[in-house]
This record gives structure tokens, C-alpha cells and sequence, in this order.
């Protein structure tokens, strides 16, 4: 998932991103509206967490411009205004969950995931393919009940494959999908992941579909 973070508040933004990281997602930051505004176009965004007090202006003005990039940008409010009223005010305007500051990294987590699920139409975390069981919400990943360990990068490829399983994924939109502006990409490094999580989940688990790209199949046989 390749997300942007909008939000002027260095601590809270380094916490956010560091944790987010970890758990294999890429993630953008940026600090205002008109920063924000140049980043749009720049990518294709899974997600936006919006702060709403930026430097220059309020954050609910940015939301007509990220739905004009994509309708199903999934976008969550994170802000100080626990009002109901202010609650009400970020929905209506297009939001599609709102988390009030301070809030646990691990909720934030489980509200994209949430988010992502409705999006898609899903109802649980849990996706099946073939002989593989990969639990979305707690990271994990099994090949005939038996449990596979991924490192971060990994989880991100994967992640990606599972959560749209009725697309073929292009190299682009998944490297997109793993690392961010300020990281450097060597020319395969997108078939060394898909190397090693073929070896742990088995060779025919993503097939390559030639001059398109990628999409997740199953496990070992």
C-alpha cells in the first residue's frame, strides 16, 4: 500500500512513519496543502492520512483534489477536533474514517485496514488462494497450515498480490506499492523479492503473466 502522510507535526510524523514502515507499507511525507498538492499527481496513492490544522489552510480543502485523482483513494482524517461536530464535518466532506490525536499507531493500522476491506468489499482479513492462507490484519501467511515467516518487503509484495487478487499487477505498481520517494531501486529488485517468496511459499505461488506483470496464485505443491 502506498500511502501519503500529511502532516506538519515532525514528532507525530516520524512516529507514524517509522511504525508504518515496519509493518512493510510505503509511505510519503509531506508537511503542507501545497506540498501535498504537488505529491498527487506524482504517484498512484493507496491511501491519505490528513492532518487538518496545516500552515496553510485546513486540511478538508484538499479532499475535493484527492478524490479528482482517484475516487477510491482511501483518505483518514487525523486530527486534534474530537467534536462530534468536526467528526461530522470531515465525513460529509469525503473522508472515509477519522482518528482522533493521540491515537495508537496499531489503531491507525487496523482502521486502513478496515477502510481497505469496505473499499473492497470484503469481510474479513483473511484471504485464501490455493493452498495459501494469508491473514491481512495480523501479517501472517501459512502453505498448508503451516506458518512461513516474510521480512517487511516481503509482507508488502505480498500484501498487495492478496489484496487484489482479480488483478494483474505491473512491476511498476508494485515497487510503487513497496518503497517511497527517498528510497534508491536497482533494476531487479522487484524479481529477487518475487524470487524469495517463491521459494518460501512455492514456485507457482505469483505467476508472471508475460508483458503484463504479476498476480498471486497459490502455494507449493
Amino acid at each position: 500500500m502506498r500511502i501519503l502522510l500529511v502532516e506538519d507535526d515532525m514528532a507525530l510524523a516520524e512516529a507514524v512513519l517509522s511504525h508504518l514502515k515496519d509493518k512493510g507499507f510505503a509511505v510519503d511525507h509531506v508537511a503542507s496543502l501545497a506540498s501535498a498538492r504537488l505529491a498527487l499527481p506524482v504517484a498512484t496513492w493507496d491511501a491519505v492520512l490528513l492532518d487538518l490544522h496545516l500552515p496553510d489552510g485546513d486540511g478538508l480543502s484538499l479532499i475535493p483534489a484527492v478524490r479528482r485523482q482517484s475516487p477510491d483513494i482511501l483518505i483518514v482524517v487525523l486530527t486534534a477536533r474530537d467534536q462530534v461536530s468536526d467528526r461530522i464535518r470531515g465525513l460529509d466532506a469525503g473522508a472515509d474514517d477519522y482518528l482522533v490525536k493521540p491515537f495508537d499507531p496499531d489503531e491507525l493500522l487496523a482502521r486502513l485496514r478496515a477502510a481497505e476491506r469496505r473499499k473492497s468489499g470484503g469481510a474479513s482479513s483473511i484471504v485464501r488462494v490455493g493452498n495459501l492462507e494469508i491473514d491481512l490484519a495480523k501479517m501472517s501467511v501459512s502453505v498448508d497450515g503451516a506458518p512461513e515467516v516474510l521480512t517487511a518487503r516481503e509482507w508488502a509484495l505480498l500484501r498487495v498480490l492478496a489484496s487484489r487478487l482479480d488483478r494483474i499487477h505491473s512491476k511498476e505498481s508494485l515497487l510503487a506499492a513497496m518503497y517511497d520517494f527517498n528510497e534508491e531501486i536497482g533494476s531487479n529488485t522487484l524479481e529477487v523479492f518475487i524470487c524469495n517468496v517463491r521459494r518460501k511459499l512455492g514456485a507457482e505461488c505469483i505467476q508472471t503473466v508475460r508483458g503484463l506483470g504479476y498476480r498471486l496464485t497459490g502455494g507449493r505443491l
